[in-house]
């Protein structure tokens, strides 16, 4: 495979690895009590690697509370429109905890598969 090929499947496997994790930061980021909508996409923006905008986050905000996980509410504010708040429910704190769980195993296999691979394995393969 030419090294623009693996570019464009690492492009898409960072897509792909980026939408889980993506949903556990936002849970992550709601753990700790109530947001605003705004403010929920600035925290999470500042976070090197998630590549967040507003338009990757609130259909996600949307997704997630289908599925029941973050609750909603809108509140009047006197410095324009309503502003909607985000709100992690029972089912969201169950889930979040659910993906550390499997998040921590993942990467524990991976470091301590690391670990097991001899140093030399580095050098490059005679093919037949």
């Amino acid at each position: 495979m030419h090294s623009s090929g693996v570019a464009g499947a690492f492009e898409n496997w960072t897509v792909q690895a980026r939408k889980g994790i993506l949903e556990m930061a936002v849970l992550t980021a709601l753990a700790g009590g109530e947001r605003y909508g705004y403010e929920l996409v600035k925290s999470l923006v500042a976070v090197p690697g998630l590549t967040v905008t507003e338009g990757t986050l609130y259909p996600l905000l949307s997704r997630l509370r289908q599925l029941g996980w973050i609750e909603s509410r809108l509140v009047e504010s006197s410095e324009g429109p309503a502003r909607k708040y985000y709100t992690l429910t029972s089912d969201g704190r169950d889930a979040l905890a659910l993906m550390k769980t499997y998040f921590t195993g993942v990467t524990g296999a991976l470091e301590q598969l690391q670990a097991a691979v001899p140093k030399t394995t580095n050098r490059k393969r005679k093919t037949s």
